[in-house]
């Protein structure tokens, strides 16, 4: 099993704060764009920086 090292992705919680939104909007627009998390770390998810501008996006709307 390979190990993916964390330290560059960011959870909902920290793409929250990025982009000032709360953490169960941010959530919920991960869940509709269908985004899958590259790492989980027990019941923890994270993801790329590569989302918060689709994350961004989706809660603008």
């Amino acid at each position: 099993m390979t190990t993916v090292d964390i330290s560059d992705l960011l959870s909902p919680g920290a793409i929250a704060k990025a982009i000032g939104a709360s953490d169960a909007k941010v959530k919920k627009a991960l869940k509709d764009l269908g985004i899958d998390p590259k790492a989980r770390k027990g019941v923890c998810s994270y993801y790329g920086k590569d989302v918060v501008p689709k994350v961004r996006a989706a809660i603008a709307k």
